[in-house]
């Protein structure tokens, strides 16, 4: 209930944030005098109900989703010793976050690697691939579960969809807004949303997306180092070092999981060479010193 009050109080905070901020720049009148007549409120509004809609329906769809895609296996009942320590590690490092037991997956990736994600911190999902099961050391792979119910119990995949909301509602407000002033002012159309309307807001909604992903990049970045945190009070910090440091001898396995679903493990390949203002995760060297430096 608490988190369902934040959002529709966030949503509302931002609109009239965004409002105010409008009117003090003046921006209503710039483009009157501009002949344009476009209603910025309306537009707002428009765009944040398609922001965070989109956002929030796929927050809901993410379990079921992050299934489909990695082809996880649920453990409904242990067939195995394996399967049996899983479920119970997960069911302890659960408790001692004090959260809901989650769901508990398998998927058939031979790259070691684990995610979490649901809607709800007491309906979460946590999975981990096969490889990570067979190559890593029972306290790392108890290090890694910990590190993703660190994400759960830091509320982490709703504070990222309300970050996502506000990124979409502005990049589509901006983009429409640029559009619009672009096809009246420049073009000269009168009625503002010709041709020309239709194809700058597409240009400008592309440019202005992968400018906002930055955002979103920076606060997945910092809700690693978190997550991390959040492992070594779970699993011990030592575990959690060991179990970085043997993430990057496990470079050299192909990537077979979804880029938008490694949560515990840094995007490897092209990836690595790309600017780190656009980086989902830290390096692993700055994480592991991250958590040497708390002790």
């Amino acid at each position: 209930m608490l988190r369902i009050v934040l959002f529709l109080a966030t949503n509302l905070a931002i609109l009239l944030v965004a409002g105010v901020v409008m009117n003090l720049l003046g921006l209503p009148h710039y483009m009157a005098q501009s002949g344009t007549d476009l209603n910025l409120t309306s537009l707002l509004v428009f765009c944040a109900i398609f922001g965070f809609a989109g956002s929030f329906i796929s927050l809901l769809l993410s379990k079921t989703m992050a299934k489909w895609s990695t082809g996880t296996q649920l453990i409904t009942e242990a067939r195995s010793r394996e399967e049996a320590w899983l479920l119970q590690t997960v069911e302890e490092l659960a408790r001692d976050a004090n959260i809901g037991m989650p769901d508990v997956g398998i998927f058939p990736a031979q790259q070691a690697n684990a995610f979490a994600t649901g809607w709800n911190k007491d309906k979460a999902l946590v999975a981990v691939s096969l490889g990570l099961l067979q190559r890593f050391k029972p306290e790392e792979v108890r290090a890694v579960l910990a590190h993703e119910i660190g994400h759960v119990a830091n509320g982490d995949m709703v504070t990222l969809t309300l970050i996502q909301g506000v990124v979409n509602t502005f990049v589509m407000f901006f983009a429409r807004v640029i559009g619009f002033v672009v096809d009246r002012v420049v073009l000269k159309n009168e009625e503002g949303r010709g041709l020309g309307f239709w194809v700058t807001t597409i240009v400008a909604e592309l440019v202005l997306g992968i400018l906002a992903s930055m955002i979103v990049a920076a606060f997945s970045r910092y809700r690693e180092y978190r997550a991390d945190a959040a492992g070594a009070s779970l699993a011990g910090n030592a575990a959690m070092i060991s179990a970085l440091e043997r993430l990057k001898a496990d470079y050299g396995i192909p990537e077979e999981m979804p880029g938008e679903l490694t949560a515990f493990c840094i995007n490897v390949g092209w990836k690595k060479e790309a600017m780190k203002l656009f980086a989902s995760h830290p390096p692993l060297d700055d994480r592991i010193a991250a958590l040497r430096e708390r002790g």
